[in-house]
């Protein structure tokens, strides 16, 4: 964690401006998200006078969980408590401190796990902090590094990690360690995982269904386990930040809608790892490479959200008959219904979706048509705004 601290570029990460608006406002500031999403290295870099304490360090980790209280009383201005899912225990010794001194933004935690660093914080903190959530680069982001774009297919090669950026690392080998040294570890902790090899099949398996209706029963029964098992494993997943779940949206449709979610990869190029593939040319002849594309854009927008500091509130469309909208975006009191097609052509048909849902939905919000391709044109098709946001930028 030092050495990615003092040796990765000063890119200027999206979310630091919330983060200094939330250290303004609350004693502690809580930042949320996976392993190697760059939550140290923004904290220190934003923070540099605060002094750090990592609880990954045994002997830092032994003094929280026998002398928490003479930890805390060493650091007698701000201080940055990294990893801090490793003694949940110590946020509820904040407590005094902070209503002892509630000056703002005197501690900054991060995590790495959100139940463990939720229950904790829900318990001991409610009103005392607030939570972000720091996922990999976004485009953006990445764009701080590269004057040169990246197609899509390279972006979903190299993924988003920082360290892949900062060090230029072999996409490869970097998620093969990552996998094993961080996913596999932390997920032995949380569910005493006992078969490797059938949570490796299981992982390949979510790669390659990127995008579709979950069935847990299909799963288990390729992978061999139980479905509650197979729950039990996107719980996790998605709690430490290597899936994301997007929800069907129904509420106050009448009309039959399908209610499974769809999963998705917080950084695609895991999913593209996992896949096999090596090269951007592999990923543009895969058939997969629609659903890696949608993968793409939906974290895309999932980070420009929480770089915000909002919540995350959004959805997929699919009634019974198989209408389907990709992403549902609620702003304003309406819908963005966004198709995403990782084609170059636009064609009017891709508009369907969005017309059964406009017809299903018309009595309760006003449907915005945006329909996001691969191409370079950017036009209007009567209402629908057409557009690559890779190039023209994510508007909604």
């Amino acid at each position: 964690m030092h050495d990615i601290y003092y040796t990765m570029r000063m890119i200027t990460r999206s979310i630091q401006k919330e983060l200094f608006a939330c250290a303004k406002e609350y004693p502690a500031v809580t930042i949320l998200g996976p392993r190697q999403s760059g939550k140290t290295t923004l904290s220190r870099m934003a923070f540099p006078d605060h002094e750090y304490c990592s609880l990954e360090e045994p002997d830092a980790r032994r003094q929280a969980q026998n002398d928490p209280k003479g930890l805390l009383a060493d650091f007698s201005g701000g201080v940055i408590l990294d990893e801090i899912q490793r003694v949940p225990e110590l946020i509820s010794y904040l407590q005094g401190i902070i209503d002892a001194n509630p000056d703002p933004g005197r501690f900054i935690l991060t995590g790495s796990h959100q139940p463990r660093v939720h229950l904790a914080v829900s318990q001991s903190l409610a009103g005392r902090t607030v939570m972000l959530e720091l996922l990999p680069f976004s485009t953006d982001e990445i764009a701080q590094y590269n004057r040169k774009a990246d197609s899509p297919y390279e972006m979903i090669i190299k993924g988003f990690y920082p360290r892949l950026h900062d060090k230029k690392l072999r996409p490869g080998r970097f998620y093969g360690s990552y996998l094993s040294t961080y996913v596999e570890r932390d997920i032995r902790a949380l569910i005493n995982l006992k078969d490797l090899t059938r949570f490796e099949e299981f992982l390949r398996l979510v790669a390659g269904r990127i995008g579709q209706l979950v069935n847990f029963s299909s799963i288990a029964n390729d992978v061999g386990v139980s479905s509650t098992t197979i729950k039990n494993w996107v719980s996790v997943l998605k709690a430490s930040y290597i899936l994301f779940e997007l929800p069907p949206y129904f509420t106050n449709i009448r009309k039959r809608v399908m209610k499974s979610s769809k999963l998705y990869f917080v950084d695609v190029g895991l999913a593209a790892w996992l896949l096999e593939l090596k090269t951007a040319s592999q990923v543009q002849r895969d058939p997969l490479r629609g659903a890696l594309y949608e993968n793409l854009l939906i974290m895309e927008v999932v980070k420009r959200i929480l770089n915000h500091g909002e919540r995350i509130n959004l959805h997929f469309y699919r009634d019974a008959k198989g209408n389907e909208v990709d992403l549902l975006i609620p702003k304003a009191g309406q819908f963005a219904a966004v198709e995403i097609k990782s084609g170059k052509t636009f064609q009017p048909e891709f508009i369907s979706g969005i017309e059964h849902f406009r017809n299903a939905c018309k009595s309760d919000r006003a449907v915005k048509a945006i329909v996001w391709h691969n191409g370079q044109r950017q036009t209007k098709y009567k209402d629908t705004d057409v557009r690559n946001p890779l190039a023209h930028g994510f508007k909604w």
